[in-house]
């Protein structure tokens, strides 16, 4: 049964679907509930995959607002219905000298994970154009705000916030329909920014590529569907839709980009 599973999906993602075969078997095991950790969009496509059209086991998820791209999965017999703090995701704003420093998303994150918080305890990251607020799995969101104070030569103070103080983050993406040859990163890379394979390669080599928010050194890996690409000095990628082949044999995609 699992090696079937396993064939809709990249080898890489075993550990991952192994995780979340555990989740539903506890679940229908105890009848209880599972709460997971924050996920990407690729992770929040395999869980929704595997749990399918199980009528016993409902899943929910929930990110912090309506738009989040980490959520956090809530699996549970249908008859229970989660309420918001069920997920257990706390709010912090980051307070800066905002007319004398300007903060980044990567100098952020950065900060956080020095902290030895796993990425997966933390969720999205946004801004208004000033402001910068993230959301945070609740059991760190103490220990967390203790430990940081700058993040590199700014003096920061981070506050937890209540949900209605949640700002409106700028959303830049755009939405690109285009064919490309193969689904290496390399090719999508290339084809998205307009650069040469070669240069494409180049920045995978040297480590300016993550996908997933997780460093990738293989030009010729295949991404898939819900994937992100993030490319330093460039922007972000994401797989929104696989619409099939041309006649040519071209992968027909929809691309979501966030251009730096």
């Amino acid at each position: 049964m699992i090696e079937n599973v396993y064939q809709h999906f990249r080898k890489e993602e075993r550990s991952f679907i192994d995780a979340v075969t555990g989740w539903i078997q506890e679940c229908e095991d105890q009848y209880t509930p599972y709460l997971t950790k924050f996920l990407d969009p690729r992770q929040v496509y395999i869980i929704e995959t595997l749990i399918g059209k199980r009528s016993e086991l409902k899943l929910y998820l929930f990110g912090g607002y309506e738009s989040a791209e980490r959520k956090r999965a809530f699996i549970c017999p249908e008859y229970f219905i989660p309420k918001q703090d069920d997920f257990k995701v706390s709010l912090c704003e980051i307070h800066y000298p905002i007319k004398f420093a300007n903060l980044t998303h990567s100098k952020i994150l950065g900060t956080l994970i020095s902290t030895g918080v796993k990425r997966e305890f933390f969720g999205d990251i946004i801004c208004d154009g000033e402001r910068w607020q993230f959301f945070i799995d609740e059991s760190m969101e103490s220990y967390v705000r203790n430990q940081i104070e700058k993040i590199g030569n700014v003096s920061i103070r981070v506050e937890e916030r209540t949900y209605v103080d949640i700002i409106t983050p700028i959303d830049d993406w755009s939405y690109i329909s285009g064919t490309v040859s193969s689904m290496r990163i390399d090719t999508i890379i290339s084809s998205i920014f307009n650069i040469s394979r070669q240069r494409a390669k180049q920045l995978i080599e040297a480590g300016k590529v993550k996908l997933n928010w997780a460093e990738i050194l293989r030009p010729d890996f295949e991404i898939g569907l819900l994937d992100i690409l993030s490319v330093r000095g460039f922007g972000r990628i994401q797989i929104k839709e696989i619409e099939g082949k041309t006649k040519k044999d071209k992968w027909r995609i929809q691309f979501g980009v966030l251009f730096k």
